[in-house]
């Protein structure tokens, strides 16, 4: 998933509780807030889940006192303000799910950058005979579906036998997609008089008996 620069910028930070002193936490925010109804104005806030915090300790007395049910608050703070408050919680376990994954942001961005870069090399893919980009848009469950299907019409256009074993390789997510690579390569292989040996996935003449590779007796279709 791609995550706008200013997002990941705010990722980065790091910010601490000012009444336990340790790091918080760079969380999403939740689908709904309690406030003016207006929103949270930010997709990241910052939350202090030390569950050894004097906020968060002192709270679980003071709600059931005067409200009769169990909850606390956590100290938290919003990107670009210098001086936070306190959200309430239901349990210690709230927004401990939501924490947000550093690398896992910055490999997304990384990934979205490289389907860019595919994209963009597809009018050109051809004509300089670059199998690359197809298969990085075909193996890739996260591109944008209609640059995968492109790179379908054009894994046929490209005629390259060595577009085969990677995507035999790729466990497909999308059936549409996997059937389509699967037409493109009988194609292929038609085109080369060539046909993948059933016992040993190697490729061979499509008029031979005997696999050269493993031995075996092909099995004609």
């Amino acid at each position: 998933m791609f995550v706008d620069k200013r997002c990941y910028e705010i990722a980065k930070q790091k910010h601490n509780c000012p009444h336990c002193k340790e790091q918080l936490s760079c969380c999403h925010t939740p689908p709904y807030h309690v406030g003016d109804g207006l929103g949270w104005g930010t997709e990241l806030i910052f939350i202090c889940l030390n569950d050894d915090c004097s906020v968060f300790k002192k709270s679980w007395e003071q709600f059931e006192e005067q409200y009769g049910h169990s909850a606390s608050c956590r100290y938290m703070l919003l990107p670009n303000e210098e001086k936070g408050g306190t959200m309430m919680v239901g349990s210690k376990d709230a927004f401990t799910g939501s924490i947000v994954d550093q690398d896992k942001m910055s490999a997304g961005n990384v990934r979205y950058e490289n389907e860019k870069k595919a994209r963009a090399q597809l009018d050109t893919c051809v004509a300089e005979k670059n199998l690359e980009p197809v298969i990085f848009l075909l193996t890739d469950e996260e591109a944008h579906l209609k640059s995968r299907h492109r790179a379908c019409e054009l894994l046929t256009e490209l005629n390259d036998l060595a577009c085969i074993d990677p995507i035999r390789a790729h466990k497909f997510h999308h059936t549409e997609i996997e059937q389509l690579s699967n037409l493109a390569i009988t194609k292929i292989l038609k085109n080369h008089n060539r046909m993948e040996c059933a016992y040993c996935a190697e490729l061979i003449k499509a008029q031979a008996k005997i696999c050269k590779h493993c031995g075996k007796e092909t099995a004609k279709k």
